[in-house]
């Protein structure tokens, strides 16, 4: 697929950079405006600094995680064949660091089986997916990361999650990722995504159930 790129992108006249669509400051970048780049970089930093902190709350390095995650979009921005899909670009870069640089620190992961009863038949069988999907009721991204009480709860919850869980709850519900997306960046199928994803609901609505209880 050919990259749709106009080679002679006039300069926004009296419009600011900021009010420039995500594709817009894409395809600039790509033609070397580097205020576009800047621009685009501090748009995405704070939702990459979130995810990752999400992925990984144990670290106290995420900051510098984040500038690596910035510093790949920077080298490879002309990388990216369709300027529509950038989220999904960037997505890739930040799990893709997570797996690659995250997992070689040596620690103890938590972990829990995926043979219980419920789950014993084959993971990508379309019965199973079906079955183990629930409707999602959760809250937008944007309401998890309000800064009250039951967020932070929400917050702790997650970070409580086994490692394969939080991936997955983190890449559907702070960045809004479909079941095919997250199936393609984590190498699974969609039973598997859709398998994890209901159950770390419930023990989010597990952990929660105490605090909503009590008011």
């Amino acid at each position: 697929m050919s990259r749709t790129v106009s080679n002679n992108l006039p300069p926004p006249q009296g419009t600011l950079l900021k009010n420039l669509t995500t594709e817009e400051l894409v395809e600039r970048a790509q033609q070397d405006d580097m205020k576009a780049l800047q621009e685009l970089v501090q748009r995405y930093q704070r939702s990459v600094y979130l995810t990752l902190h999400q992925l990984a709350p144990e670290r106290n390095d995420i900051a510098d995680l984040t500038q690596d995650v910035l510093l790949r979009v920077c080298r490879s921005i002309k990388s990216l064949r369709n300027p529509k899909t950038f989220k999904y670009w960037l997505n890739r870069i930040i799990t893709n660091l997570f797996y690659d640089e995250l997992r070689k620190m040596p620690r103890q992961l938590r972990t829990v089986s995926m043979d219980e009863p419920a789950f014993d038949k084959d993971e990508s069988s379309s019965e199973i997916g079906q079955s183990r999907d629930i409707p999602d009721t959760s809250m937008h991204p944007e309401t998890m990361l309000l800064g009250t009480e039951l967020d932070e709860k929400i917050r702790e919850a997650i970070a409580n999650l086994p490692e394969q869980f939080r991936t997955i709850i983190v890449l559907r519900e702070l960045q809004g990722m479909s079941y095919e997306e997250i199936a393609s960046l984590t190498n699974s199928n969609l039973g598997t995504v859709k398998s994890r994803l209901a159950r770390a609901r419930s023990k989010l609505q597990e952990a929660i159930a105490p605090y909503l209880k009590g008011k």
